[in-house]
């Protein structure tokens, strides 16, 4: 076999296709580069036909931590389990190839996707699928290629589209649109946006789409290259599971019933008279037979409800359900369902139904991600949890599966436009999704239930978002859009699309078609359709929750934000983090200072607002005519040490202490004092010097001695070691004049 590599340029970024050297045991292999960043795609077919009725496809992405020259963390040191993006990204390849294999097709399928580097320029994401194709081409697999996948930004000052951006490039786009498909149609799509309109994401398709079959133009002339090198492509012979006339006719001779039976709007109780049916037609078949045809009957009996339900839509404009194409199913919304939580609301469209939850928490609570790309975590976080009872059904419990994974970054990019800035809002959020009962749009569902949490949460979203999932039916050479769609149309269906926005415009999309009729005239029906779903859905959302609270709930961390000189860091810190913890113990409150200075606190029941007075005690700089009620910390011949805040005391000087001539100081104060005290000067040291307030007469006979001097120079004090203000602490002086008390701790910064 030989090396072929195929270099092309397109849209200003560089790409490299080979194939020949890498894993040649494999089916198909292909290295595809974008800039600096490899992926090695490899496929493989097995050899036997699987018993299934069902085509076994299986796509995985495997981020090595060396492509960005890192080492695993944890104790073994080794990749573990995939990212989400990397499972997002599995997902990006799967869901274009599935469609493109022929149907009855049973050999198992795996394609394994493996980032060898990662540029930290150009995403390894998008240019997987034309990997993928290539491998799968050059195999001989029976596969309807070339197929590829691109992502579309677009300037937001110019209105350019940029197709592949970088991640720099990404970051200024207003618009991540991921598109795959072949040249002549689309089958999957993913995308984000900035309040986007209708007609400018119709363009961004259509231009997308253009540009997909630029891509599979370069795909063919490698293979060209390949024929030229290594000789015609052997395409291999697999055995398709095909109809067989008798199975089909005996089955299909019940239609009538079938579409009897699917015409019930409960679903649990349509699936049991569906199945029921099915029992009876396959009891209709001898045991011999039922052997004999164990793949097509099971087939077959699909095909049927599939047909069934897709002709009484098309035929009599009637829905399973009895809604026509446009209409929404009842909805019911009650923000504010759970006590306690922070935030909470639940949304509920026919019958699916999903509770989301919403919490608050500091911005030291972000999620930290460890992948492959330049991303380093995130503050929004959303999670969507499908139980198996949500469907009536028992099964496994545990981590999230694929499809959980999906729905959940689906509803995250849906609402993340429209999430407050830090400055703004300086809190991490979190949102799960709990799926109670679903009949389809259980993803839509969350997006619409979240909004509802965040609002009630006191979170100042820019504005509500809504979604709502669309059909499609062609049958019979007609053609239905349908909206809201429940399980059934999406899983017989020709088309699931998402869609999310706001009354300005899309903020998410989310798309899997299997028509190749997909024309631009019924893309933007759908999402017309769509817009005045999301409206109407808004509108009824908008009903119970206008808006979002003033203010978080009290039992929610309240945060405030301070902002205190880099160099009085360590004064709120303390040695060894005494101070802080100090605070923390006493207040309940949470802290976290920034390097810059700024801090956040964060308690309830008003913990956070006594611990930022502390801190704004400890960073404060007496001003000159302030007046405080300070505390007696030290006592020198000369003088009393006053302390005004916490860290910070002033001289007293003892001619101030009363009114008349006072020997000693002890005579008037004692260590423990309160004292009433004005600032009067603060040197450019930061030595305070005090005046008292209210003096009292000196006590008769202080002032006959010859013990003090009242002129007792104190500027040689060390008045700003370490942050403080005040002068030095008792004891500073040597003996001297000391009075043999102790001196009071100095706690260093």
């Amino acid at each position: 076999m030989t090396k072929v590599t195929h270099e092309f340029d397109l849209y200003g970024k560089h790409y490299v296709l080979e194939a020949g050297e890498l894993a040649e045991q494999a089916t198909g292999a292909c290295l595809v580069k974008q800039g600096d960043s490899t992926v090695l795609l490899t496929a493989v077919v097995s050899d036997e036909r699987k018993d299934y009725d069902f085509f076994p496809l299986t796509v995985d992405f495997i981020e090595k931590m060396y492509a960005v020259g890192r080492i695993p963390g944890g104790y073994l040191k080794r990749e573990a389990r995939p990212s989400e993006k990397a499972t997002l990204t599995a997902r990006m390849i799967d869901r274009p190839l599935r469609p493109s294999f022929p149907d009855g097709f049973r050999n198992e399928v795996q394609v394994v996707a493996t980032s060898l580097v990662a540029d930290q320029i150009n995403p390894v994401d998008t240019i997987c699928c034309m990997g993928a194709s290539v491998a799968l081409t050059i195999g001989g697999v029976p596969f309807e290629g070339p197929l590829a996948c691109v992502r579309i930004g677009r300037d937001p000052e110019t209105g350019e589209f940029i197709v592949n951006p970088t991640y720099e490039q990404r970051d200024a786009s207003d618009l991540d649109l991921e598109l795959a498909g072949t040249d002549s149609f689309i089958s999957m799509l993913e995308a984000s946006a900035n309040e986007i309109s209708e007609e400018d994401m119709l363009a961004a398709m259509a231009f997308g789409q253009g540009v997909i079959g630029e891509f599979c133009e370069e795909e063919k002339k490698f293979f060209a290259k390949w024929v030229d090198a290594n000789g015609e492509i052997e395409q291999k012979s697999y055995v398709l599971d095909e109809p067989i006339a008798y199975v089909h006719d005996k089955v299909f001779n019940h239609f009538d019933e079938m579409s009897a039976a699917l015409k019930d709007a409960d679903k649990l109780s349509r699936i049991g008279r569906v199945e029921a049916l099915k029992a009876q037609i396959k009891a209709e078949f001898t045991d011999e037979e039922q052997t004999q045809y164990s793949r097509a009957i099971p087939v077959e009996l699909k095909g049927l409800e599939k047909h069934a339900m897709r002709n009484m839509v098309v035929e009599t404009g009637e829905r399973v359900d009895g809604r026509v194409a446009d209409e929404i199913r009842p909805i019911t919304v009650k923000p504010n369902y759970l006590p306690l939580v922070h935030g909470s609301g639940l949304f509920q469209r026919g019958q699916t139904q999903v509770l989301s939850v919403c919490t608050l928490g500091m911005l030291n609570e972000w999620q930290r991600l460890d992948t492959i790309e330049p991303v380093d975590g995130k503050r929004y976080i959303h999670h969507y949890n499908f139980p198996p009872y949500c469907t009536g059904q028992t099964g496994r419990m545990g981590s999230p599966k694929r499809r959980e994974i999906g729905h959940g970054n689906l509803a995250e990019r849906a609402l993340l436009p429209m999430i407050p800035s830090e400055t703004d809002f300086p809190y991490t959020i979190r949102v799960v999704s709990e799926v109670m009962s679903s009949n389809g749009s259980s993803s839509m569902a969350s997006t619409c239930g979240s909004t509802l949490a965040l609002m009630d949460a006191g979170v100042p979203i820019k504005r509500p978002v809504s979604g709502i999932a669309m059909g499609l039916i062609q049958e019979n050479g007609k053609t239905v859009v349908l909206s809201d769609i429940q399980g059934l149309e999406d899983f017989l269906g020709d088309m699931d699309f998402k869609v999310t926005g706001t009354e300005r415009g899309i903020t998410a999309m989310q798309m899997d078609n299997k028509a190749t009729g997909l024309t631009p005239e019924i893309l933007k029906k759908a999402l017309m359709q769509a817009h005045d779903g999301r409206a109407f859905i808004l509108g009824k959302m908008l009903e119970q929750i206008p808006e979002p609270r003033v203010k978080p709930k009290d039992n929610a961390p309240q945060i405030i934000t301070l902002t205190i000189p880099t160099d009085k860091i360590r004064d709120v810190i303390g040695s060894g983090g005494k101070v802080i913890r100090g605070i923390q113990e006493d207040t309940g409150a949470t802290i976290d200072i920034q390097e810059d200075g700024t801090v956040f606190v964060a308690g309830t029941n008003g913990a956070g607002d006594e611990a930022a007075e502390r801190i704004k005690a400890i960073v404060k700089v007496p001003e000159v005519g302030e007046e405080y009620n300070g505390r007696v910390v030290g006592i020198q011949p000369f003088g009393a040490f006053v302390e005004l805040l916490p860290g910070k005391d002033g001289l007293l000087h003892i001619s101030r202490v009363a009114k008349g001539r006072v020997e000693k100081v002890e005579d008037v104060l004692n260590i423990g004092d309160e004292v009433k005290v004005r600032v009067l000067e603060v040197d450019e040291k930061g030595k305070i010097s005090l005046d008292r307030i209210d003096k009292p007469e000196a006590p008769a006979g202080s002032g006959h001695g010859n013990g003090g001097n009242h002129d007792h120079d104190h500027g040689d004090r060390d008045h700003g070691r370490n942050g403080r203000s005040g002068q030095r602490r008792p004891g500073d002086h040597g003996s001297n004049g000391n009075s043999g008390r102790q001196p009071r701790r100095h706690h260093e910064g």
